[in-house]
């Protein structure tokens, strides 16, 4: 009967998710050789090759996809065991603009939820003002904002934004007539940039749409109603980036920046999983 190296499996399942040796090296405060020589390990054990390796490109080979979910099964019945010793529930309260909520948010949660089973986490939306004005008042554990680079403060920056002018494939721009926008509102500092440099640029434009969140606006553009300005990273299927098609300026580039002041090991370990985990995300 093979015995297997929980550390090995635990850094076969980051890297999978991943698809990065050098972002399951972060998440486990390791290093690439460490995780490239545990997950060799690993192979050599089973007897079966799991990851197939490029230089550009980290993806499961099929011996490695079948065995995914039994390895996922094996780290997380190992954790549920470690924390049936720690009666106290961990509460984590982070905060997150809206802007950066993509369709990776339900896996970005699993994750989390598998280093720690006792983490309760409340996550709330919002706008990064409104994100950043609840952490100052100590409302906050964390935050994830979006920020201008030229404002960046004491924060942890995760990745650099870009944003771009999204519709549906199909949607065509009416001649003469001023560019539908969808955004966030008055308040987004996303839209503020967009109109700005529209005005600078001698493009007329006119809003038809405001909802809140990249997964509301880019609704909108994928029913064909407005062209929506959010990040390229969250915009939905059956759109694309109309830009250079009309010959739109180009918006500026926002940093993801990462908030706290916690230092327990728990607190901590959770948030380097978040970040990696949206690092991931961001360069996918």
């Amino acid at each position: 009967m093979k015995t297997l190296d929980l550390d090995a499996v635990k850094a076969f399942v980051l890297i999978a998710d991943l698809q990065s040796f050098t972002r399951a090296a972060e998440a486990l405060d390791s290093t690439q050789s460490a995780i490239s020589l545990k997950l060799r390990r690993l192979e050599e054990r089973l007897g079966r090759r799991l990851l197939e390796r490029t230089p550009r490109q980290v993806r499961l080979s099929s011996e490695g996809a079948a065995f995914l979910d039994s390895a996922r099964e094996l780290v997380g019945a190992h954790e549920r065991a470690v924390a049936s010793f720690e009666i106290e529930q961990r509460r984590l309260v982070i905060g997150i603009s809206h802007q950066i909520v993509g369709s990776e948010l339900p896996g970005l949660l699993r994750r989390m939820s598998e280093q720690d089973p006792n983490l309760l986490i409340e996550l709330r939306v919002a706008g990064s003002r409104e994100v950043m004005q609840a952490y100052e008042e100590g409302n906050l554990d964390a935050a994830v904002v979006l920020q201008p680079e030229e404002q960046r403060r004491n924060g942890e920056a995760l990745f650099a934004e870009s944003f771009g002018w999204i519709a549906a494939t199909d949607w065509q721009h009416r001649s003469g007539q001023p560019l539908p926008l969808a955004t966030q509102g008055e308040t987004c500092s996303i839209r503020l940039a967009a109109v700005r440099v529209l005005d600078q640029a001698g493009i007329p434009w006119t809003e038809v749409f405001i909802g809140k969140g990249a997964a509301v606006v880019g609704s909108a553009a994928a029913a064909g109603l407005a062209v929506a300005v959010i990040a390229r990273r969250t915009a939905p299927a059956g759109t694309i980036d109309i830009s250079e098609a009309l010959s739109l300026p180009t918006l500026p580039t926002h940093e993801v920046v990462l908030y706290s002041g916690l230092h327990d090991p728990r607190s901590r370990h959770a948030l380097r999983t978040l970040a990696v985990a949206l690092k991931s995300a961001a360069s996918a």
